[in-house]
């Protein structure tokens, strides 16, 4: 059996802080765990958010919720991959709550510890900087480093030609714009729909959009650049202010977070439409009608990592890529892994929708 390896990891010591890498001492895979040699890893708003103390994460810690890369080892009771499979990443799960067994593990009971907080279980493996156990396990994974111990719930094996730089974002934001469209929400052929933030979740329900048959694809931004890009992946309209834009619309899917944008989008929806919440909300309440809803039979769901089981969602995303139907290359922009604090500036202003930073292994 493998011992301790030692990795690199781009460590955030506080909240708010900036990442620094460190040479860390990794042990070896548990009997659920699978150690992956990453290539890849997304870049995704939750990351910032963690970044910045806005959830229960533990400082100092390792972020990184998208990765992809190979199998360098697996534990014992691991049976579905072996060394040397090409593998995504995805969110972390229990595997036996009524959700779980529902396929709907984006709302297992414990989808806070075991992605946010990064909770591990008993005879899992971690990571340390000395005798110093350093916050890892983000999502049942933390993929800013060279290596991550992964889970057999959130590991999905893909084929060795498809470029895992290119996938990587598969595992969160790609799935979860995607997922609310086909899988949540349905949407039907001719339908109408208006999406609300044209970052990485937003431009997904886009593609996703044209992939069910939707009619209507009306995209709501401030950026004219991504606007611009909603228009090559298949959006029939683009503006800034969805109160301007005339009609109705079955469906209506908030990627902003914004609540003050709700009131106007719940009197947006068509009769019997709904409002699928998408974005990181900040606590609080907003202008929203209960009238409104009642009495047009409107809906307003909830949707985390688009409502969706990764192991069955993921190789359907990769079907429509490799169909050219899901050209996730037009979002994305590659950085050197030690480019990283660059490439959370680029997200974080707007001039790149989805940053992958790529790891360089000797």
């Amino acid at each position: 059996m493998m011992g301790r390896i030692a990795i690199r990891a781009a460590v955030v010591q506080t909240a708010g802080g900036p990442f620094h890498f460190e040479t860390l001492s990794m042990d070896p895979p548990g009997p659920d765990q699978i150690c992956v040699r990453l290539h890849a890893c997304g870049i995704c708003h939750t990351d910032m958010v963690m970044r910045d103390g806005a959830l229960p994460t533990p400082f100092p810690v390792i972020l990184g919720h998208e990765g992809a890369g190979v199998v360098d080892a697996v534990g014992s009771a691991i049976d579905h991959v072996t060394v040397g499979d090409h593998v995504l990443l995805s969110f972390h799960s229990c595997g036996a709550c009524r959700a779980c067994h529902d396929h709907q593990p984006g709302y297992c009971v414990e989808f806070v510890p075991r992605n946010f907080m990064g909770v591990t279980q008993a005879g899992e493996g971690g990571i340390w900087r000395g005798d110093q156990r350093i916050g890892s396990n983000i999502f049942g994974q933390s993929a800013f480093a060279t290596h991550a111990l992964a889970h057999r719930d959130n590991v999905v094996r893909i084929a060795p030609d498809l470029p895992l730089d290119i996938l990587a974002p598969l595992g969160c934001g790609i799935q979860t714009g995607a997922g609310t469209v086909l899988e949540t929400l349905n949407v039907a052929p001719g339908q109408s729909i208006a999406i609300l933030g044209a970052g990485a979740v937003g431009l997904s329900a886009v593609m996703a959009a044209v992939i069910a048959g939707a009619g209507r694809i009306v995209v709501i931004d401030r950026h004219a650049s991504r606007l611009n890009l909603a228009r090559t992946l298949g959006a029939t309209e683009t503006g800034d202010d969805l109160a301007s834009v005339e009609g109705l619309f079955d469906h209506i899917v908030d990627t902003t977070g914004v609540p003050a944008l709700l009131g106007v989008a719940v009197e947006k929806l068509a009769q019997r439409g709904t409002l699928a919440l998408v974005g990181a909300y900040p606590p609080g309440g907003c202008a929203i009608d209960p009238s409104a809803i009642m009495s047009m039979g409107r809906r307003i769901v909830g949707v985390v990592e688009g409502g969706i089981d990764p192991q069955r969602f993921i190789p359907r995303l990769i079907g429509y890529y490799r169909d050219g139907r899901l050209p996730l290359e037009k979002l994305i922009q590659r950085y050197a892994f030690d480019e990283l604090q660059a490439a959370f500036a680029a997200s974080e202003s707007g001039d790149v929708v989805k940053p992958v930073v790529v790891m360089d292994h000797p």
